[in-house]
């Protein structure tokens, strides 16, 4: 019988793929706890791609810069606890430019109306709607992904996380 092991921050295993057909070369994968554990807090690292969208590993640690997209976005987190700060702007469309893509980091705390907040552990998601102001913390270091689309704070590194 085949055991799950639910991995975390502080244990985890790289994993490995056994090739049946084709190349290795034509399949990447990668650990987001290996990812996390080597960058810094809430560098957002693509782990996942498909055409223009992404997954994205932050590793989870203190409080993070206030972010914005121009679509909807979801974490969920991987590993200990984060609360999600939520602040709806006084101006709309003020955060990240219309018709972009990804996430925008904000300079500081935008002026607008608290939406107040959501906590979430271990295996719990949360929206982060689109034209919204969002901000991560998280007391103790825990593991995040983030499904987005490809954009100016998405981290590609392929050659470091897939070849190691």
């Amino acid at each position: 019988m085949q055991q799950t092991t639910f991995g975390s921050l502080e244990h985890f295993q790289k994993g490995s793929i056994e090739i049946i057909k084709g190349k290795a070369e034509h399949y990447a994968f990668s650990n987001i706890y290996e990812v996390a554990s080597g960058a810094p807090p809430y560098q957002k690292t693509v782990v996942g791609k498909n055409l223009k969208f992404v997954i994205e590993s932050l590793r989870a640690e203190g409080d993070s810069p206030w972010y914005a997209a121009a679509h909807d976005e979801f974490v969920v987190v991987m590993d200990g606890d984060v609360t999600v700060h939520y602040i709806k702007p006084d101006v709309a469309g003020s955060l990240a430019p219309a018709d972009s893509e990804g996430t925008y980091t904000l300079d500081g705390a935008p002026q607008g109306k608290s939406m107040g907040y959501v906590k979430l552990g271990r295996g719990h998601q949360a929206i982060l709607p689109a034209g919204v102001a969002y901000q991560f913390r998280a007391a103790k270091p825990g593991v995040l992904i983030v499904q987005t689309i490809l954009g100016p704070n998405s981290v590609e590194k392929w050659n470091d996380i897939c070849l190691q």
